[in-house]
């Protein structure tokens, strides 16, 4: 089984965080994405390490997109949840994964960014992607 196929749920997850700030925030650019996925997999690593992050100087959008995925990937490892909106709020229930596998999701991410931006443009991650989530 593929890396993709095995964790589709997990990308979908961390995608439709991304999804969202770009349809609040039509102005934002892949590399505002690939910067707030870099920090966070510098955030888990560090975590992981039990050492510092590194700082990084992100736009205010490109935090927008940080905190957002970071939600997504703390429900993903158990810390956080999600509830439904509606008259019945309802806690959602995921899988949880590990921090290991969290940023190997996060890389998988940042180089299907960095390879859409390359070869299609400012927002040709962002566009691609949006396509995909609902």
């Amino acid at each position: 089984m593929q890396f993709h196929e095995k964790y589709l749920d997990v990308l979908q997850n961390l995608e439709f965080g991304i999804v969202k700030v770009y349809r609040e925030n039509s102005d934002l650019i892949d590399y505002e994405v690939i910067h707030a996925l870099e920090a966070l997999i510098n955030y888990y690593v560090s975590e992981k390490r039990a050492s510092d992050p590194r700082h990084f100087s992100l736009s205010d959008r490109a935090k927008l997109v940080f905190e957002s995925v970071k939600l997504f990937c703390e429900v993903r490892l158990g810390r956080d949840s999600l509830q439904t909106e509606g008259e019945k709020n309802q806690e959602l229930e995921f899988k949880k994964i590990t921090i290991d596998e969290i940023i190997d999701c996060l890389k998988k991410i940042l180089n299907s960014a960095k390879k859409w931006n390359k070869h299609g443009g400012r927002q040709a991650y962002l566009d691609f992607v949006s396509e995909y989530i609902k």
